[in-house]
């Protein structure tokens, strides 16, 4: 699953191939995309070659390869336009019981969230998901995310896991958080701040710890709860 960022340079890095036969420059791609830094096109390129949708060529100027397009591109470079169905609401399964009633609450499933190279934020809520009322004790606004990626795994966080988490704005040093990089990727990370810089630290020696200036990264929440499904 591409995020939405993703799936736009994918579909330009597409497009000028397929008009010029090459593709574009970084500095191209930042101003299609409206990034502030070539950094952030870096990040969205590792991105797009780790999930085998491009490969880079050693030692070639803008040397991108598409190997494969994800199903909407796909489509549309075929020609197809979906068709929108909507299902009907079907009644929950016969002795079901109530979130209530069964000793937890609903949080809202904001999307995933990279542990490994970032991913965009997403901040609309798909559906929610049932956790037990204890990972939520206290006033503050909680939300969940599915878990993209094995950079916390030493942590004892997998891919696929649902994480909770306490929204905030603050977080001490060794905290588990989401942070929201350069204001449209997220990871989830542990946090250590360095006098003006702050430090996104892997549980996985395969990750490098990334260092940020403090400016750059806004933490969005910490990790209170992890759910897994075996």
């Amino acid at each position: 699953m591409l995020t939405r960022k993703q799936l736009e340079l994918l579909d330009f890095i597409n497009g000028r191939v397929q008009r010029d036969g090459v593709p574009p420059s970084f500095d191209e791609m930042k101003e299609a995309m409206d990034l502030r830094s070539k950094s952030g096109i870096h990040r969205l390129i590792t991105a797009l070659e780790e999930r085998g949708f491009i490969r880079r060529l050693a030692h070639r100027a803008r040397a991108i390869e598409i190997v494969k397009l994800p199903e909407p591109l796909e489509r549309r470079q075929q020609g197809f336009t979906p068709q929108v169905i909507e299902g009907d609401r079907r009644s929950p399964p016969q002795g079901a019981l109530p979130v209530e009633s069964s000793g937890a609450v609903e949080l809202p499933m904001m999307g995933r969230i990279a542990a490994g190279v970032p991913i965009e934020a997403i901040s609309e809520v798909q559906h929610n998901v049932a956790v037990p009322g204890d990972m939520v004790a206290g006033s503050a606004r909680h939300y969940a995310l599915e878990v993209k990626g094995d950079s916390m795994i030493d942590a004892g966080i997998n891919d696929g896991d649902v994480v909770v988490i306490r929204e905030g704005n603050t977080a001490d040093n060794g905290d588990i958080v989401v942070a929201l990089v350069e204001g449209h990727e997220a990871t989830l990370k542990r946090f250590r701040r360095k006098g003006g810089a702050i430090a996104l630290e892997a549980a996985n020696p395969a990750y490098e710890t990334r260092v940020f200036r403090d400016d750059q990264v806004e933490v969005q929440g910490r990790l209170v709860g992890l759910i897994r499904t075996y």
